[in-house]
């Protein structure tokens, strides 16, 4: 966080009318009231430490430092409303580079709300969605990709996708935008500068390069490259912050709900040795190695004239299509038919019907039970080896979790090579900063195609294909901005940040 205040008064003009961009005192809820020890409310804007002085039970405030707590009541009227703990930041260090305070009072539904209301009546009105952080973002505390991370964070799902969130709260991206989008400026300003000079001030040496060489050429292929490995890092980063659908899925009794607890680490699935105990799907989200993951456990696969059964059934083929994953579990304990010999013949006939419902590429074929019965030597007469698990034992379980972790990578690689960034490197964090950084490559890539020996094309045609890349990365940050596009930002996040 920067001392400095740096503000864009025609973005803050344009913003007044949906609400943003003024300096008016707002408040609002930090923490959901509730049964709880604390509520915290946030204040901030122009005059906020006066007008909560006005309703405090000392001068205390009025005169305190700033990054300083003061103690004491919250009066209206000659009466208490409640006895709070107010931390106080004057501009502009602060959050949001204005004078802001954050009232820490009793929990509970009403003590909150009662003090709302008072400042409320005092001159604050409630914060719109993310206007605390868009102040922060307007006064130069922040980029707009750190203000997009405190949303990923409050969202994060994993221990994992909050340190990826925090690495861009901490500028990595910023820092790795702002490198590469000074590397393009370089460049460009090289090739005005041959615009900018007549053939007659440019020497003998440097007319092939006015002539359709692009200047500091390598530093424009350097850039591109690292937009390149920019980009991709996005398919990995959404399966962080979204997650993935995983179904388990087969025929009644086939393990699945005990399969599902134990993945969760909680009984939730009600498990009984009578086929079709599970008629609807049951889901709940777990973490497998710092992916969140959205387990759904369905009803058995199987004909049924019960009605009831049926419509399990129908959802759970619904619930397959859907999925980004599926579990598919073979009984290992086996059928009638199975004992009679016929079991490679059913187990082929099952796998077929996941084939017709879904790609075969993301189903992980698994032969359940295998402390009872491990797979005989001709299932591997098929075309897909099994993973064999136990939900008893718990046997086969590392194996499943590494196959679920390689099908995830490969999904996120879109069929080219994958590499999984470490917390520390630049990531995108928004499908925003995904679009931008792609609009910058085709840009660049425009351009150097331009420069090949067989086009040769004149710098004047070149050099606007760069000023677009250096645009499309100025937006990521926010040097290149406007109030519509602000607005529709933020107004996605949640009221009191």
């Amino acid at each position: 966080m920067t001392d400095d205040v740096i503000k864009n008064p025609d973005i803050f003009a344009e913003s007044r009318c949906a609400g943003y961009g003024d300096d008016s005192p707002i408040a609002a809820f930090a923490t959901s009231p509730g049964n709880s020890a604390l509520t915290l409310i946030r204040c901030s804007g122009n005059g906020s430490i006066e007008l909560v002085s006005s309703l405090f039970s000392s001068n205390k405030l009025l005169n305190a430092l700033g990054s300083t707590v003061v103690h004491g009541r919250i009066v209206k009227l000659g009466e208490t409303i409640d006895e709070v703990l107010v931390s106080v930041f004057r501009a502009p260090k602060s959050y949001t580079g204005e004078d802001s305070l954050d009232i820490c009072c009793h929990g509970g539904l009403s003590v909150g709300k009662a003090v709302m209301t008072v400042l409320n009546e005092t001159g604050f009105r409630g914060a719109l969605p993310g206007e605390f952080t868009f102040r922060a973002f307007m006064n130069g505390k922040i980029d707009l990709t750190r203000s997009e991370s405190v949303m990923e964070l409050v969202s994060a799902k994993t221990e994992t996708g909050r340190k990826r969130a925090v690495s861009r709260l901490s500028g990595s991206l910023e820092k790795e935008i702002r490198e590469i989008k000074n590397q393009l400026v370089q460049v460009l300003a090289s090739a005005e500068i041959y615009l900018d000079y007549s053939d007659d001030e440019v020497s003998a040496d440097n007319k092939e390069e006015i002539n359709g060489t692009l200047p500091n050429r390598g530093i424009a292929i350097n850039a591109l490259s690292r937009l390149e490995k920019l980009s991709a890092t996005w398919r990995m980063e959404r399966v962080y912050q979204e997650g993935v659908t995983l179904v388990i899925a087969g025929r009644p009794n086939a393990g699945k709900s005990s399969l599902f607890n134990l993945l969760l680490k909680e009984d939730r699935s009600i498990v009984t040795e009578i086929p079709g105990t599970t008629r609807d799907w049951i889901e709940a989200w777990v973490s497998i190695d710092g992916i969140p993951v959205r387990l759904i456990d369905t009803a058995g696969l199987r004909e049924t004239s019960d009605s009831v059964e049926k419509i399990g059934v129908d959802r759970s083929l619904n619930l397959l299509k859907e999925a980004d994953i599926v579990l598919y579990l073979i009984d290992g304990m086996g059928s009638g038919e199975r004992e009679a010999g016929n079991w490679e013949e059913e187990i082929n006939s099952e796998i077929a019907g996941i084939r017709n419902v879904r790609d075969i590429k993301s189903v992980l074929i698994l032969w359940s039970k295998c402390d009872l019965n491990p797979p005989p030597d001709k299932f591997t007469s098929l075309d897909c080896a099994p993973i064999c698990v136990s939900a008893k034992t718990g046997a086969g379980l590392d194996e499943l979790y590494a196959a679920i972790i390689e099908t995830i990578k490969k999904l996120a690689a879109g069929g080219s090579d994958f590499q999984l960034f470490d917390n520390g490197c630049a990531a995108l964090g928004t499908a925003r900063q995904k679009k931008l950084v792609d609009a910058a490559c085709r840009a660049l890539e425009d351009a150097l195609a331009m420069t090949e020996q067989e086009k040769n094309e004149p710098l004047d045609l070149i050099a606007p294909l760069l000023r677009e890349a250096v645009n499309a990365l100025g937006e990521i940050t926010g040097e290149v901005s406007t109030a519509d596009i602000l607005e529709e930002m933020f107004s996605k996040f949640c009221v009191g940040k």
